[in-house]
C-alpha cells in the first residue's frame, strides 16, 4: 500500500506543475518516463514554498515558510510525510542523494523575499544562486543519477540555465512584483524610471548565461536533454518578446507566450534534438 501512497504523492505533484506552469510541463512530457516524477516533485515542492512568500498575505508567512522549512527537513530524515508535496520531495532527496546545503540555500531566497524590496548586487546574485541555481542543480543530480562525474561537468551549465530562467521571469513579472510584493530584484534599476539602457544591460547578461547554458543541455542524457531543451527553447523565445519591447510596455503589462506558439516551439524543439542540432 505504501506503493499506492507514494504514487498519489506523485500524482498530486504533478498535478501542481500542470496548474501552475503550462512551460515546464510540456517540458516534462518529453522526459524519459524515470525522470517524469522526480522532475514533478522538485518542481511542486520549490513552487508551494514560492507560493507561501509570493501569495499568502493574509497570513504570517515568516511563520509558514519556517513551518514549512522544517516539515521539509524532517520528511527528508524521517523519509515520510503526511503532506503528498513533502512526501513525493523526500522520495527523491533521499533516492538521488540531493545537496541539503542546496535545499538550505533555497530557503535563504524564499526568506529573503519576506524582507527585501530592493536588491544590492552582492544580494541579487546570492538571491538567484538561491532560488534559481541549486534548483537546476537538484535537477541536474536526478538527470545524472550517480554519474558524479557528468554532475560535475554540467554544474555550471546548469546554473547559468536556472540563472536565465529566474532573470527572464524578473523581466517579465516586473509590475506584479512591484505592484503586489514591492519589490524591484535588479540591483540599481528603479521601476519608476526603468530606461531602455538599463534594459538592455540586463538583457546583455540573460543572453551570455543562455549561451553558456545551451552547451550544457547538448551534454545531457537523452531522455532528459529533449525536455531540459523544450523549456530553454521556450524561455529564449519569451525572452527574444521582451527583448523587442520597449521598457515603458514591460512595466505596464505581463508578457506571454500564446499555447498555440508553445505547441508550434515544442515541434520545432523535438525535431532539431532528433537532428541533433541544437
Amino acid at each position: 500500500m505504501m506503493n499506492l501512497y507514494n504514487d498519489t504523492c506523485f500524482k498530486c505533484s504533478k498535478l501542481i506543475t500542470q496548474q501552475y506552469s503550462t512551460s515546464f510541463s510540456l517540458g516534462i512530457k518529453a522526459f524519459g518516463k524515470k525522470f517524469r516524477n522526480p522532475i514533478y516533485a522538485i518542481y511542486s515542492f520549490v513552487r508551494y514554498a514560492d507560493e507561501i512568500v509570493d501569495t499568502f498575505h493574509e497570513h504570517d508567512k515568516s511563520e509558514l515558510i519556517e513551518e514549512f522549512k522544517l516539515d521539509t527537513f524532517e520528511a527528508i530524515e524521517s523519509g515520510i510525510s503526511l503532506n503528498p508535496v513533502l512526501q513525493a520531495f523526500q522520495l527523491v532527496v533521499n533516492q538521488y542523494q540531493i545537496s541539503l546545503q542546496h535545499i538550505e540555500t533555497f530557503f535563504t531566497s524564499m526568506e529573503m523575499d519576506l524582507y527585501h524590496t530592493c536588491y544590492s548586487r552582492r544580494e541579487y546574485s546570492n538571491y538567484i544562486y538561491g532560488s534559481a541555481e541549486v534548483v537546476g542543480l537538484m535537477c541536474l543530480k536526478v538527470f545524472c543519477g550517480d554519474n558524479e562525474v557528468l554532475y560535475l561537468r554540467l554544474e555550471s551549465y546548469a546554473k547559468r540555465l536556472g540563472a536565465a530562467f529566474q532573470k527572464v521571469n524578473f523581466l517579465r513579472d516586473i509590475l506584479a512584483d512591484y505592484e503586489e510584493r514591492g519589490r524591484v530584484y535588479f540591483p540599481g534599476i528603479g521601476f519608476d524610471a526603468f530606461s531602455a539602457t538599463e534594459k538592455e544591460i540586463i538583457e546583455a547578461d540573460i543572453e551570455q548565461d543562455f549561451k553558456k547554458a545551451v552547451s550544457g543541455i547538448k551534454l545531457l542524457p537523452a531522455g532528459a536533454r529533449r525536455g531540459v531543451y523544450i523549456a530553454y527553447v521556450y524561455y529564449l523565445d519569451l525572452f527574444r518578446k521582451i527583448r523587442r519591447m520597449p521598457p515603458q510596455t514591460i512595466v505596464t503589462k505581463r508578457v506571454r507566450i500564446s499555447d498555440r506558439r508553445k505547441a508550434w516551439l515544442m515541434v520545432q524543439a523535438l525535431v532539431k534534438n532528433q537532428l541533433n542540432v541544437i
